[in-house]
């Protein structure tokens, strides 16, 4: 059996980065950038105010106190009218551009109106609440580069340099196949010795989540043929996934079925605990996994593998999942050879966290995965003591964990 990292190691070695395409900057949130982007503007392009108040020369301020007389009024989105001269001072707002000669600006409630007059109540150091040409961004500056996520803060520096459209990498397609005759598709009721198909929408849901576009190729009875037909309906996706039908069973058809296809199958069992076999391989271009049928097996097996390979076609350079350090609030206890990923609740406490398993960690029971903030990554034959520190994958935003 391979070990986690060998196995990832086989998939990334033969995930392609997908083209780019070219979409407006409005939407390209949560893509991948696919260029380098160079601001051909100066941001801010003149120095402006950063408060409500009054430009000066910060000169006629250095013996101290200082009466200076109001000449005109700067509004954001106005140009100033002329130079500002010594002994004056021009009223100005938020984000307008100072006049020619000032190089300072005093808050409004730090002067005192007289008349057609501002007393300026001490020295004012040149630079004061002014935002600088270029501050934000120079011409010429290499701001963004290629592999970078688009948030909220990349579209609106986007948006301020006027680069869109913007070319980011293509979405995965990714097609996604259950097989099974005891599954009972969602909106039937499982009849005698059915249970419910699970296993699709948590993976169309998790293939969604690292950026991908799913498809539903439906669920294929345990019938060498009926699965070698769905795989066909699935040729035109970037990445296949099966789930079940992928151990040693005599109704576990899916290597044989991917074989049959024309697949190169690269590897098969992993020494980790859920989901020891999983299928990986290459059909032409397109990358199949058959993962296993558990629902929490699938899961798992999906975010150490699948979902790493997805993310790369996308574009990203950064694949895994932030991990932490937590301290084991009860012990956690992993028997047998295969490493252990085990379902965990993590509680703050003071600078650090604590982990709990959700409870039962049988590779069927669906809720450890909802009640889970992590795996924990605990060693083969290996109890971790309550008070014992062990490794957490993050599976959500430590804003989400109470």
């Amino acid at each position: 059996m391979l070990t986690v990292e060998e196995a990832l190691g086989e998939i990334l070695s033969r995930v392609t980065v997908l083209e780019s395409e070219s979409v407006d900057v409005g939407a390209a949130l949560g893509r991948v950038l696919a260029e380098p982007v160079v601001s051909r503007r100066e941001i801010p392009p003149w120095p402006n105010s950063s408060m409500d108040g009054y430009a000066i020369r910060a000169g006629d301020t250095l013996a101290g106190p200082a009466r200076v007389r109001i000449a005109g009024r700067i509004a954001a989105g106005t140009l100033p009218s002329r130079p500002l001269e010594a002994g004056e001072t021009f009223r100005i707002f938020t984000g307008a551009p100072l006049p020619d000669g000032a190089d300072a600006v005093v808050p409004q409630e730090d002067v005192e109106v007289d008349g057609d007059h501002v007393r300026v109540p001490g020295s004012v150091p040149e630079g004061a609440f002014v935002r600088s040409r270029g501050e934000d961004v120079r011409r010429g500056d290499h701001v963004l580069s290629p592999g970078q996520p688009l948030g909220p803060a990349e579209i609106g520096l986007l948006a301020t340099l006027g680069h869109s459209p913007v070319r980011i990498h293509r979405r995965p397609r990714v097609a996604i196949l259950s097989t099974g005759n005891e599954l009972a598709d969602l909106g039937t009721e499982p009849g005698p010795g059915q249970i419910p198909n699970t296993n699709t929408y948590s993976l169309m849901a998790q293939a969604n989540e690292a950026g991908a576009v799913p498809s539903n190729l439906g669920i294929a009875p345990d019938r060498l043929e009926a699965i070698e037909e769905r795989l066909r309906w699935g040729r035109e996706a970037d990445v296949l996934i099966s789930s079940a039908g992928v151990s040693v069973g005599e109704l576990d058809l899916v290597r044989e079925a991917l074989t049959r296809s024309g697949a190169k199958l690269h590897l098969w069992l992993v020494s980790m605990r859920p989901g020891k076999p999983i299928t990986f391989g290459s059909l032409g271009r397109q990358l199949v996994f058959g993962l296993p049928g558990n629902p929490v097996s699938a899961m798992v097996t999906f975010e150490l593998f699948v979902r790493p390979a997805l993310l790369r076609m996308g574009g990203r350079t950064v694949v895994e999942r932030p991990r932490l350090r937590a301290c084991a609030r009860s012990p956690m206890a992993n028997p047998g050879q295969r490493r252990g990923y085990l379902r965990v609740r993590l509680r703050r406490n003071g600078d650090g966290f604590e982990a709990e398993l959700t409870g039962d960690q049988g590779s069927a029971i669906l809720r450890s995965m909802t009640l889970a903030d992590g795996l924990a990554v605990v060693p083969g034959d290996t109890t971790i003591p309550a008070g014992g520190m062990v490794d957490v994958i993050l599976l959500r935003g430590l804003d989400l964990v109470g």
